[in-house]
Parts: structure tokens; C-alpha cells; sequence
């Protein structure tokens, strides 16, 4: 028996569209045939689309009678009605996350210092809850585009605590580098936060994840959060915050460093930290301390390639590792940054999903209690870290 042919669709032509193409290339379980892209910015969707000989379409609804499964690449204000118009047609939906999220109330002048950050809760929370019913209503599906959830190291954990029985007591995570490259990631109104959501959501959702793996594996029912207390900060924002130009600091409205922690129906704990003030790379990493087994995953950096250059030139012409800031002396260079961080390996079972069933590990459940979780977390740091609860889906 051959493999099963599915068609796919991408929205949105910019960072993640590419990298989500280059995982398309790798899938082996099926066999894909990308129909086309189909972007709001003309121009960046052709050009897009003569690079990697596809079509361009006109419209979003054009692309989707063509497909099985559209990739979802666009800017988080466009995730809830590109997800849902797939949804209504019976397609399948690759998400970018996070999931949703509030971006404000219209206006010219929103400002996200100046909101109840109870907005931002109900907001989002209602975003999730359309896009949760358009999926009951549907023959197609929401995968939760969380990378880190399928990279080997945290693949490898769940092997661990579904094997072992595991209690996972504490788990400690973090993303942090110095700084995003898109410029629309400045305004809470793209964005719908700062970097809480924008890079807190890889090691929370990977957190809840493996606690969600842990109740499976041990009681047939998952492990869900119940409280988050948290802090955020805006230190590229201060008056005297000495600039020495190695760290982005335009951002408008959001924060560039935060902290929650969460805690769990069974009474234990996560601590999550995200910033955009950390020098020398990506800081990507999650670590587990279980009744019966400690494990640290080095997402980025690793030591897979460990490599000395004497002078930055040499290396002109040398991708090393993302935001590393310098090419000089040594770098954890990973052979494969994208094998490592869990990206060909979740839009491979997001295939396997869409031609055969198998289920997926990151789903919109996963995805919908990472926004909730987030949103509270955004509330409780308002109130001075009170603690707050978590709606759960």
C-alpha cells in the first residue's frame, strides 16, 4: 500500500512560513503536495511562492478548496479567522502559536500599559472557546504548532515518565534570547503580549504537556493547572536603562521579562521564565525533577557541535546557531538547529494526523490552557503576583 497523498495550503509568507516549508520537505509518512501560498501582502507571497516554484492564490478560500490542511503562518490577529475559515470547510489547521490572543480594543492609541489585563483574559478566553467549537463542529482538526513538545529531548522525558510511572514534582523552564526580529512584536496590538506569551508559551506549553503525559500514563486522565502567580517587567524600558546596542529595545508596549508559576491539580509545581535580555544565543531549556528521575533538556544551546573559530571572518559565510551575536571563539553549534528543536518532527505527525488519524500530542486542548494560563498569569502580575486561577478546557 503507497502512501496517502494530502494537500497542503500555506497562509502567510514571512519567518514561519518559511521554516514550516522546509519541514514539509522532510515528511516522509506521507505524500505532499503543496498546492500554493496565500498572503495579504501581495508582493511577499509571490515572492515567496517563485522561490519554491508554487502558486499563488487570490484568496484564502480559493487555497482552502485545493487542500486537505493549511499551515496557519500569519500574525497572531489573523490566527482565530484563518483557523476557523479552514475549520467550517472541514480542513485541518497547523497552528502557529500561540493559539489566539487579545490585541486590543481597536483603537489607534491601545496602549498595553494602560489596560485591565482582565480584557485581555475574557478576550482571549472567548477567542479560544469559538475556535474550540468551530473544531467540535468540524471533520478537521486544530494541531497546536508547539515545537518544543516534539523536540527529541522532551520526546524523550515523556518515554521516560510513561515507562517509569514517574511523579513529576517540579519542572523549571525558559526561553530567552535578546530579542525578536519582528518588528510588529514591539505592540501588544500585534502581538497580544510581550514576551510572557511570546516566548513563555514553549516552555509552559511543554511544561503542562508532560504533566498532562504523567496523569495519562499513571490514572488515565490528564494533570491540569489550577493556579499561576507571575511577574512581569519592562527593563529595556526603564529611563535608565543603559543601551549598549546588543539588545533590542523599541518595544512599545510589553514586557521583556517575565516569571510564572504555576501549580498543578496534584499540588505540584512549574516555574516558567521568558526574556528578551539574554545575551549569547537562545537559552531554550526544561528541567525535570521527578520522585524517581532528574532530566535536563538543552534544547539550545547543546553540545552536540562544539566548534572554535579563531576569527570572525573565517565564518562569514557560516550559519552557527540563531541570535548568537558573534561568530568568534566557541559555539554550540548544532549540526541540525531545526531536528533539536522539534520542528521536522511536528509537522511529520501533524501529516500522520491528517492522513491516517494518529493522534497528536500538541492539540488545541494543549494550546487552549496555555493561552488561559498566560492571560491569568498576565492578571496576576497586574495585582502584584497574586495568585490566580486557571480556567481549564
Amino acid at each position: 500500500m503507497g502512501k496517502k497523498k494530502v494537500r497542503s495550503g500555506i497562509v502567510g509568507a514571512g519567518f514561519s512560513a518559511t521554516f514550516h516549508y522546509e519541514a514539509i520537505r522532510r515528511v516522509y509518512g506521507t505524500d505532499v503536495a503543496v498546492m500554493g501560498v496565500y498572503a495579504l501582502d501581495r508582493p511577499q507571497a509571490e515572492a515567496y511562492a517563485a522561490k519554491r516554484g508554487i502558486r499563488v492564490y487570490d484568496s484564502l478560500e480559493a487555497l482552502l478548496d485545493d487542500v486537505d490542511v493549511i499551515h496557519c503562518c500569519v500574525l497572531v490577529a489573523g490566527h482565530e479567522e484563518v483557523t476557523v475559515a479552514a475549520l467550517e470547510r472541514d480542513k485541518f489547521a497547523i497552528v502557529e502559536k500561540p493559539l489566539t490572543g487579545y490585541l486590543g480594543d481597536g483603537t489607534e492609541d491601545f496602549h498595553g500599559d494602560r489596560f485591565p489585563k482582565e480584557d485581555a483574559l475574557r478576550h482571549g478566553l472567548a477567542s479560544v472557546e469559538r475556535m474550540l467549537e468551530a473544531e467540535r463542529k468540524s471533520k478537521g482538526r486544530i494541531l497546536y504548532a508547539e515545537n518544543w513538545v516534539y523536540a527529541p529531548s522532551i520526546q524523550k522525558e515523556r518515554e521516560i515518565i510513561e515507562k517509569t510511572g514517574a511523579q513529576i514534582l517540579w519542572i523549571h523552564g525558559e526561553e530567552a534570547h535578546s530579542g525578536s526580529h519582528n518588528p510588529t512584536y514591539a505592540y501588544w496590538k500585534y502581538s497580544g503580549g510581550g514576551v510572557m506569551i511570546g516566548k513563555g508559551c514553549h516552555p509552559l506549553s511543554a511544561a503542562l504537556y508532560l504533566k498532562r503525559v504523567e496523569g495519562r500514563a499513571r490514572d488515565g486522565k490528564p494533570i491540569r493547572p489550577k493556579t499561576v502567580s507571575a511577574r512581569t517587567h519592562a527593563f529595556t524600558r526603564m529611563p535608565n536603562f543603559r543601551d549598549e546596542g546588543h539588545i533590542r529595545r523599541d518595544y512599545y508596549d510589553i514586557d521583556d521579562f517575565s516569571m510564572m508559576h504555576v501549580t498543578f491539580e496534584d499540588g505540584t509545581a512549574a516555574t516558567v521564565f521568558a526574556s528578551d535580555i539574554i545575551l549569547g544565543g537562545i537559552h531554550n531549556w526544561l528541567e525535570v525533577a521527578a520522585n524517581n528521575h532528574r532530566t535536563i533538556c538543552n534544547i539550545n544551546p547543546n553540545t552536540a557541535m562544539q566548534v572554535y573559530n579563531a576569527r570572525e571572518e573565517n565564518f562569514r559565510d557560516i550559519y552557527t546557531v540563531e541570535k548568537i551575536g558573534t561568530k568568534q571563539g566557541w559555539t554550540n553549534m548544532p549540526p541540525d538547529e531545526d531536528w533539536f528543536t522539534g520542528y521536522p518532527q511536528e509537522i511529520e505527525a501533524f501529516y500522520r494526523t491528517v492522513a491516517y488519524g494518529d493522534p497528536p500530542e500538541s492539540d488545541s486542548r494543549l494550546a487552549a490552557d496555555t493561552i488561559s494560563t498566560i492571560y491569568s498569569a498576565y492578571v496576576s502580575a497586574e495585582r502584584g503576583g497574586l495568585e490566580t486561577p486557571i480556567r481549564v478546557f
